[in-house]
């Protein structure tokens, strides 16, 4: 049934993924297609699994803002969403259902368009919903988990689909139970009444914070590492001294250093490795093993930059 796929052009070989992720590097999945409903993707992601009858990887990929992908490119299958993965529902009662890959500043301005508040710190988060139910994405004190009722999940590993509340997803801090097999279809998030204009007003004041606190321009992911409890990971960073340390063509950004960011030139092990050498000066330093929140895809070289 995979072959089928590949013989007739749904499924491709050796397509080029740096394009599809906001750092830009990474070279090519081995197979590659896009699902433009659940139905395409349930068949393609049920083929490779009756294809591979053993555990071979496969990615899923929304927006690519939280991923790194190896130059060498991905051993597996890279599913992208699109078509219907893409679509915002407003509920009459205020119920806000979101695809998989929408963005989430597009999904808090959709909300206050349509008056409706308690999503506009998503405008802080570049991701995709589904990136945010799998991480419990957040921002200026807020957190996936109040504002979603459920969530839809496909296992690539069986095939069953489910919803799930937050209780349910085991949600805590940037961290959910969802399993390598598991795929966010959707989600559901409860709003509240509000004057369009109060919203644009909190949208116009997280934009501003960014704008003033964060780079912009840049090749970036958003933030690097998870905060340590008691401190922020970009403070902790700082206090030691490395921000514009570099590792090739990556460097830690001078004005937020929880965010590294790739200039000309660059590439995934590069920012691989600027990763792992930060985490042990952090440790040298503190004591404390910064966790990433940016996930490497595919085969990384043994970093030596010490």
């Amino acid at each position: 049934m995979f072959e089928a796929l590949v013989a007739d052009g749904i499924v491709e070989r050796d397509r080029m993924l740096g394009p599809l992720t906001t750092y830009k590097l990474g070279g090519p999945a081995a197979f590659y297609a896009e699902a433009e409903t659940e139905a395409m993707l349930i068949t393609t992601l049920t083929a490779w699994r009756e294809q591979a009858r053993e555990t071979i990887p496969v990615l899923v990929l929304g927006r690519g803002s939280n991923v790194v992908i190896s130059d060498r490119g991905f051993e597996g299958l890279v599913v992208r969403l699109v078509g219907d993965f893409l679509q915002i529902e407003i509920g009459a009662t205020g119920i806000i259902s979101g695809g998989s890959a929408v963005a989430l500043p597009r999904l808090a301005r959709a909300a206050v368009q349509a008056g409706r508040g308690g999503l506009e710190f998503f405008v802080g988060v570049p991701g995709s919903v589904g990136g945010a139910v799998r991480m419990n994405a957040g921002c200026h004190g807020r957190e996936t988990k109040g504002s979603l009722l459920s969530a839809r999940i496909f296992d690539a590993a069986d095939g069953s689909i489910t919803e799930r509340d937050p209780e349910d997803l085991g949600h805590s801090y940037r961290h959910s139970n969802l399993s390598y097999s598991d795929v966010v279809l959707s989600a559901q998030f409860h709003t509240t009444e509000q004057e369009t204009e109060i919203g644009l007003e909190e949208i116009r004041a997280i934009t501003q914070w960014r704008r003033k606190n964060q780079p912009g321009g840049t090749f970036n992911a958003g933030s690097v590492f998870k905060n340590p409890p008691s401190i922020s990971a970009g403070e902790l960073i700082d206090s030691i001294g490395l921000k514009g340390l570099a590792v090739g063509g990556a460097s830690v950004s001078r004005r937020h250093a929880n965010f590294f960011v790739v200039g000309s030139g660059a590439s995934a092990q590069d920012l691989c490795c600027l990763v792992y050498d930060v985490q042990c000066r952090v440790a040298d330093a503190s004591g404390i093993w910064l966790e990433p929140e940016i996930q490497f895809a595919g085969v990384f070289e043994e970093c030596n930059t010490r």
